[in-house]
C-alpha cells in the first residue's frame, strides 16, 4: 500500500526552503535551499531545485500512492500587487518609471516593487520542477497543489513545532498578504486567527532601513551586523525622536504617518550621508535603533497578552531572529513561557505549509506537544566522506568510532580550531552542533582569531557559547532554555571571567541550550571538554565563512577547511588535521 507524503515549499523570493512529510505527519525533511546552492538566501531561487529533487524524492519518498504540495502564499495576489502588475510596474523598465506616489513606507518605491515583482516570478515557478520530476519518477502517483496564507504558515511552522498544548502566536515580519503583523490563538492542534494588519506599517521593514542606514545590505542578511554593532553604541537623543516619529503602535497595529515618516527619513539619510561610516556615529544608531525595536515589540506583545492571550508565547516571522530582544521577553512582558522555532524566518514556512496540508486532510490529528528537533537537513555522503579519508593528500587521517568527542575535546583544550560535522544539518540559520566551528571559550584572543582566520569577518561580530542545560543558570542571569540560539541573556558577573571569548562587550551572549536527548554527541564533546577544563561551553559558530551559507556537503565542508585558519576537521568518526596543526 502506498503513502501520500505532503511537500511544503516555501516560496518567497529570499529563503526558498523545501520541507516533506511522511502519511503520518513526521517530517523527514527540511532544508534552506541556500545549502544546496551555496548561494547565500538564495535569492530568485526555485524551492524545487531542478537537480536536487530526484535525489529527495528517493530518499524520503518510497512507494509513493500520491503527493500534496502545499505553498507559503495565497496564490491569488493582494488587489495592489495585481494593479501595479497590469501597469507595467512590476517589469525592468517599470521600476524606472517616475511620477508615482511614494508609498508610506521606510523603502522607496523602486524596492517595493522589486520585490513584489520577485515574490510574484518566485510563485509562478514554484512547483514546476517537483510537478515534472514526480510525474517522471512515480507516473501513477496523484498529485494535488494547495495554497496558504504566508503569516498562517509561520504560525504553523512554529506551533505545530512547540512544546505547547495551547499559546498565543505572534507573526512578525516584513510584509504578508496584507501586512506585517498577525496573530493567533493556537489550542489543541488548532489555529485561530486573532487579528491582522493591513498596511505598510512593518517592523520587518524599519530593521531594513535601520540596516541600510548602518551602511549594510539586508539583500545580504546583513541585520545580523546591526545586531552585533548595536552593543558599542548609545542611545542617540537626535536619532530617537526621529524614529519615534517614523512608526508607531496603535493596539495591535503599525502605524505610518506619512508627512512625519518621509521627513525623518530625509534627516537620517542626510546624517548617514555625513558622517558616513564612522564607527561610533554607527554604532549610535545600531543601539538607538535596536532600542526602539525593542520598545515597539514589547508595546506589541503587551497589548497582545492583554487582549485575552495566553501566557505561552509564540513567536515567528523574520522579526523573531532578533536574538537580542528576544532574550528580554519574559522580563519585559506578561508571558512566562517563549517558543520561536529554529526556522522563524520564511524558511520555515515550507514546513508550516507542509503540516497544515497535512492536518487539513486529518482533522483528527493532533501535533505532538513536544520540541521540534532542529537536525533535519542533509546528511553528508558517506562515500564522499570515505573518499576523502582515502585520496586527501597531504591530510592526516584518524578513524574513531566511538572516540572521536574525546580526540576533539582534548584538540580544544590545547586552543585548536575544530570544524565539526555530524548527522543531519540544522533546519535555521543557526549551527546547533552538527554544523559548526568549536573552539575554547577560556582565551579572550579566541573571538578575534576565529573571525580574522576562519569567518574573515568584522572584529565587533561576537561568538555564540553553547552550554550545558545543567549549568545554565551558574553563568547567565534569569538563564532560560535556548534550544535553537534563539535568545540573547546576560552573563552573571562571577562568570564573565571564566569564559571571555563568548561575553559580547556588554555583558551577554547568545547562547544554545544542550541537552542529551536532544543531541547526545554534541552532549558528549562539551561534557569531556568540561571533564579536562572545568567549563561546561564551548565556543560555537556556524561551519562557513562570512558571505556564505553553512557548508553543505563535504566538497563544501573540506573548502572551507583548507581555506581557512581550521586546525582540524571532524566528519562523522574521521578527523582529518593539516600537515602544521601542532604549531
Amino acid at each position: 500500500m502506498g503513502k501520500t507524503y505532503y511537500i511544503g515549499l516555501s516560496a518567497t523570493y529570499h529563503d526558498p526552503a523545501l520541507a516533506i512529510l511522511d502519511d503520518a505527519g513526521e517530517v523527514l525533511f527540511a532544508e534552506a535551499t541556500e545549502r544546496y546552492l551555496q548561494y547565500k538566501r538564495a535569492l530568485n531561487a526555485e524551492p524545487d531545485n531542478l537537480y536536487l529533487i530526484p535525489t529527495l524524492l528517493k530518499t524520503y519518498c518510497p512507494s509513493p500512492d500520491g503527493f500534496v504540495v502545499a505553498y507559503n502564499w495565497q496564490e491569488k495576489r493582494p488587489l495592489y500587487e495585481r494593479l501595479v502588475a497590469r501597469m507595467g510596474i512590476l517589469k525592468a523598465s517599470g521600476l524606472l518609471k517616475t511620477g508615482i506616489q511614494p508609498l508610506a513606507s521606510p523603502l522607496p518605491n523602486y524596492k517595493l516593487h522589486h520585490m513584489m515583482a520577485c515574490q510574484r516570478n518566485s510563485l509562478a515557478k514554484a512547483g514546476l520542477n517537483l510537478v515534472r520530476i514526480i510525474h517522471e519518477l512515480f507516473p501513477h502517483s496523484r498529485i494535488r497543489l494547495t495554497d496558504f496564507e504566508h503569516h498562517l504558515t509561520h504560525a504553523a511552522g512554529a506551533c505545530y513545532a512547540s512544546p505547547f498544548e495551547e499559546a498565543a502566536c505572534a507573526v512578525v515580519d516584513s510584509y504578508g498578504e496584507r501586512g506585517a503583523l498577525a496573530f493567533y490563538h493556537y489550542k489543541n492542534g488548532k489555529l485561530s486567527l486573532h487579528c491582522e494588519t493591513h498596511g505598510l506599517g512593518s517592523l520587518g521593514f524599519y530593521y531594513m532601513k535601520l540596516t541600510e542606514l548602518c551602511g549594510f545590505d539586508w539583500l545580504k542578511g546583513e541585520e545580523w551586523k546591526v545586531m552585533g554593532l548595536a552593543a558599542y553604541g548609545g542611545l542617540d537623543e537626535e536619532i530617537y525622536p526621529l524614529l519615534q516619529s517614523m512608526l508607531r503602535v496603535e493596539g495591535l497595529t503599525l502605524q505610518h504617518r506619512r508627512r512625519p515618516l518621509f521627513e525623518a527619513l530625509d534627516k537620517l539619510e542626510r546624517r548617514a550621508l555625513r558622517n558616513g561610516t564612522a564607527p561610533g556615529l554607527v554604532a549610535n544608531l545600531a543601539y538607538t535603533g535596536q532600542y526602539f525595536f525593542s520598545e515597539l515589540m514589547t508595546t506589541i506583545l503587551n497589548n497582545f497578552h492583554a487582549a485575552g492571550a495566553s501566557d505561552n508565547l509564540v513567536l515567528a516571522g523574520g522579526c523573531a531572529l532578533n536574538s537580542s530582544y528576544n532574550g528580554q521577553i519574559l522580563e519585559k512582558t506578561p508571558f512566562t513561557q517563549l517558543y520561536i522555532p529554529p526556522a522563524p524566518a520564511d524558511d520555515g514556512t515550507a514546513l508550516g505549509a507542509a503540516w497544515l496540508a497535512y492536518f487539513n486532510d486529518h482533522p483528527e490529528a493532533r501535533p505532538k506537544a513536544e520540541m521540534l528537533s532542529p537536525y533535519l537537513g542533509s546528511d553528508v555522503s558517506r562515500r564522499t566522506l570515505q573518499n576523502l579519508a582515502r585520496f586527501g593528500r597531504g591530510l592526516s587521517v584518524q578513524h574513531l568510532p566511538r572516540k572521536s568527542a574525546v580526540e576533539t575535546a582534548r584538540l580544544l583544550a590545547d586552543g585548536k580550531l575544530i570544524g565539526w560535522v555530524q548527522g543531519g544539518a540544522e533546519f535555521g540559520p543557526r549551527a546547533l552542533g552538527n554544523r559548526s566551528i568549536l573552539a575554547d571559550p577560556r582565551n579572550a584572543g579566541m573571538r578575534d582569531k576565529i573571525n580574522n582566520l576562519v569567518k574573515l569577518r568584522e572584529e565587533y561580530r561576537p561568538l555564540a557559547p553553547s552550554i550545558l542545560h545543567e549549568f545554565g543558570d551558574e553563568f547567565f542571569l534569569q538563564y532560560q532554555e535556548s534550544p535553537y540560539m534563539e535568545r540573547t541573556l546576560r552573563f552573571r558577573q562571577s562568570a564573565m571571567h571564566k569564559v571571555p571569548a563568548v561575553v559580547h562587550v556588554d555583558g551577554t551572549g547568545r547562547l544554545q541550550t544542550v541537552k542529551r536527548e536532544w543531541n547526545p554527541r554534541f552532549y558528549d564533546l562539551i561534557l569531556t571538554f568540561y571533564r579536562l577544563t572545568g567549563v561546561p561551553l564551548l565556543i560555537n559558530t556556524s561551519f562557513n565563512v562570512m558571505g556564505k551559507p553553512m557548508a553543505h556537503s563535504v566538497e563544501d565542508i573540506v573548502g572551507v577547511f583548507m581555506t581557512s585558519g581550521l586546525d582540524a576537521l571532524v566528519i562523522e568518526d574521521y578527523m582529518f588535521t593539516k600537515p602544521d596543526w601542532r604549531s
